[in-house]
């Protein structure tokens, strides 16, 4: 790919902040139920030194790898060589699960993406995203036909004959989902995509959809500083259903790596977060104090706070698969260090005991990406 191009297509940060940053997502959940009995062993087989993990039937690495960073939205975009050098050594480190979306960019993520694996396509999984009018408003658009022409265009941009994983980006209340989940079938059936998904839906949704075609995953914003899917009914959902789950934002959007503070700026040019209400200089000072904890648990452990982030998560639920994004690959090897970090049940019960004493200050999102966000009536 061109690296002139790649800068000339980046977005002005306005309007279209919505359509680029759109992925841009108590007590511990008990593990298991008979729906994960055949699938959930990540010990089972394994990727280089990485173990694997479902997603329904989707196999991958138990820890993926988000590339929209790479393309901006919470700062700068990256050199496109770098970005390429990051993704391509996630997979040397054992990572084979990787996503995206037409929305990035918009297209550029994807043709970074299609670029990077393109040498080991047969020896990873790529999950895309349609859903988003791409028109320069904050609209979606799951129609069929679209839904279908989306699928053509990431196919080429991905440089692949077959998408891993689709999902619906955004729900569309304009479109029944039993079709959006139609469309998706008769895509699987032609062969172009193998597993379908969705994104920030609803528990009601989620149910709706699988009646008609099997979701293999889906994909919300979770990490120590955003619970709700633990109350909301969507990974409770998941479990019931044997749906995989992967959290998008799972170092709290770069809050929990402890590299922010409260006199940390974010340019509303470049950066999301300018906008959002949980990066206020006020909550992030008032959020401190969990990420004083995790610095100082991660020392105990001799890793940094991002591997702890992670850790975490991993051991709320066998089915779920964190994609932390970056394009630096000291930050890389950072988040891979999760791998390594063994967290005891007396380590999970001194952490949540922390995270239950520190309420959250500050809501997730904006509200103009708050309205995307489906939830049952």
């Amino acid at each position: 790919m061109d690296q002139q191009k790649h800068e000339a297509r980046q977005p002005i940060i306005g309007r279209r902040d919505f359509l680029v940053g759109t992925a841009v997502a108590g007590a511990v959940v008990p593990l298991g139920s008979l729906a994960w009995a055949a699938s959930s062993d990540t010990s089972a087989s394994q990727t280089g030194s990485m173990n694997t993990r479902k997603l329904g039937k989707l196999e991958v690495s138990e820890i993926g790898a988000g590339a929209m960073s790479i393309s901006g939205t919470y700062g700068p975009a990256a050199n496109i060589s770098d970005g390429i050098r990051t993704l391509r050594t996630a997979h040397d480190k054992g990572v084979t699960f990787f996503d995206t979306a037409e929305v990035y960019g918009p297209f550029i993520n994807e043709e970074l993406v299609g670029e990077a694996l393109a040498p080991i396509r047969n020896q990873v999984k790529i999950a895309t995203k349609f859903g988003f009018a791409i028109d320069g408003t904050t609209d979606r658009d799951s129609r069929p036909d679209r839904i279908k022409r989306v699928a053509e265009a990431s196919l080429k941009r991905l440089r692949t004959d077959r998408i891993d994983l689709f999902y619906q980006h955004r729900v569309d209340r304009n479109v029944p989902i039993e079709d959006v989940a139609g469309a998706v079938k008769d895509l699987i059936q032609e062969g172009k995509v193998l597993h379908f998904g969705l994104s920030e839906p609803s528990p009601r949704t989620i149910r709706r959809a699988h009646a008609v075609q099997a979701v293999t995953a889906v994909q919300t914003e979770y990490s120590m500083i955003e619970r709700s899917p633990e109350t909301n009914g969507v990974l409770a959902t998941c479990e019931e259903l044997g749906i995989g789950f992967v959290p998008w934002g799972p170092l709290g959007i770069g809050f929990l790596t402890g590299r922010i503070d409260s006199n940390t700026k974010f340019d509303p040019k470049t950066d999301l977060r300018a906008n959002f209400d949980r990066f206020s200089p006020e909550n992030m000072a008032a959020n401190m104090p969990i990420v004083e904890f995790l610095k100082q648990f991660a020392a105990r452990k001799e890793v940094m706070p991002s591997a702890i982030a992670l850790a975490w998560l991993r051991a709320q639920k066998p089915f779920i698969v964190p994609i932390p994004g970056t394009r630096n690959i000291d930050h890389l090897n950072e988040n891979l260090a999760a791998l390594q970090v063994g967290l005891t049940p007396a380590d999970l019960t001194e952490i949540n005991a922390v995270l239950a004493a520190n309420p959250v200050h500050g809501g997730r999102m904006s509200p103009m990406f708050m309205e995307a966000v489906d939830v049952d009536a």
